[in-house]
């Protein structure tokens, strides 16, 4: 049964892929810089300078080819890119009738990620062990969900609520029985995930309607509207603040399921209400930590914002479209995770001992 749904859920990663259009992908290279010439190039009223830039490419067809690409300097921090002698590069690439031409694109940075990825991967399976080593494969799952089944639905246009709310069932399925094995208290932990999200889901709905936002919280959106006009924004938005409430809220459910789990397999004289009652207990030391935290992490993308707010009448600031969808992600994220504990309490309570009693009823029988 379990081969067969993860088969299943493999064929859903896979399929959306079949249908991507490769051919629309900007194709790039890397490239290495040799060496750097400063052309100045003042105006009357404009101060900029140009990088006359020596870059060796390292990839694709042109490999150790070297090339002159230019490189403006405009003083604004934002769109320059600094280059120096030895530095690696992301080249554009754009290939016509008159052959193959290259311009400067970004930094390569990706190699700092690299690292990083490997101290996490390697602390999370040396402290979890077997669980430290499910919880990875199941966060390369849900990377690949979002990645490659709920991005192309989404650009296939397809509701995005609807294919978020799809994704985070798949994901949370994938992680509660991969963690916390196939029994009642995994599923108890996913039926109060599951009612959880669908709770934010319209929550956000009826925010975003009462609050008349746009879906363009960020310059993001803005490009992506350039590029995908027809796109459904608002939906993308609820999808947005969906799976950032996702982890948080597995996490809650999860503690509160285990921890009812725990108590009835070593007292199973304690009735619904005891359980739920213990449920509760536990989930109200949770709530003020997890809300914390997830209020911290919006305070803490959003502290150029914050600190715009200095010179912005408090207002206009509080009624600006991207505060108001920051604000209102943070506060739905926490409402979540707050109705998770009775939702997961409830349902475990009653899970929990069903499978139990029904587990040792069998065992009974097939002694006799």
């Amino acid at each position: 049964m379990i081969k067969r749904f993860l088969l299943i859920l493999f064929s859903l990663i896979l399929l959306p892929v079949f249908g991507f259009d490769e051919s629309k992908i900007l194709p790039s290279e890397i490239g290495i810089v040799e060496s750097i010439e400063y052309i100045d190039l003042n105006q009357e009223d404009v101060n900029q300078v140009k990088q006359a830039v020596e870059v060796k490419i390292l990839t694709g067809k042109n490999k150790n080819k070297t090339l002159i690409l230019d490189n403006m300097l405009t003083g604004n921090p934002y769109y320059d890119i600094k280059l120096s002698k030895g530095t690696k590069v992301i080249l554009h690439v754009e290939e016509d009738d008159n052959g193959i031409s290259y311009s400067i694109e970004d930094i390569k940075r990706s190699n700092s990620l690299l690292w990083l990825s490997f101290i996490f991967c390697g602390l999370l399976i040396y402290v979890g062990r077997k669980k430290g080593l499910a919880s990875l494969f199941s966060i390369g799952i849900t990377i690949l969900l979002i990645t490659h089944v709920l991005s192309p639905l989404i650009l296939f246009k397809i509701n995005p609520v609807f294919a978020s709310i799809l994704i985070c069932i798949i994901s949370t399925a994938i992680t509660m029985y991969l963690v916390g094995g196939a029994n009642a208290k995994s599923t108890s932990a996913l039926l109060g995930s599951i009612a959880s999200l669908i709770f934010a889901c319209i929550l956000s709905y009826i925010t975003i309607l009462t609050a008349h936002l746009t879906g363009f919280s960020n310059e993001n959106s803005m490009f992506l509207y350039t590029a995908h006009p027809e796109l459904n924004f608002i939906g993308i938005t609820i999808s947005t603040m969906i799976l950032a409430t996702l982890g948080a809220v597995m996490d809650v459910a999860m503690s509160i399921a285990s921890t009812i789990n725990e108590i009835y397999y070593i007292d199973n004289s304690k009735t619904v209400k005891d359980l739920f009652l213990s449920g509760m207990n536990v989930g109200k030391d949770i709530i003020g930590t997890m809300a914390n935290t997830l209020i911290l992490v919006y305070l803490g993308g959003s502290l150029p914002l914050l600190l715009l707010a200095n010179n912005i009448d408090l207002q206009k600031f509080l009624n600006l479209n991207q505060v108001v969808t920051e604000i209102a992600s943070a506060l739905i994220g926490s409402i979540a995770i707050v109705i998770c504990v009775p939702f997961t309490a409830a349902i475990a309570a009653e899970l929990i001992p069903y499978f139990f009693n029904k587990k040792n009823n069998k065992i009974n029988l097939d002694c006799k």
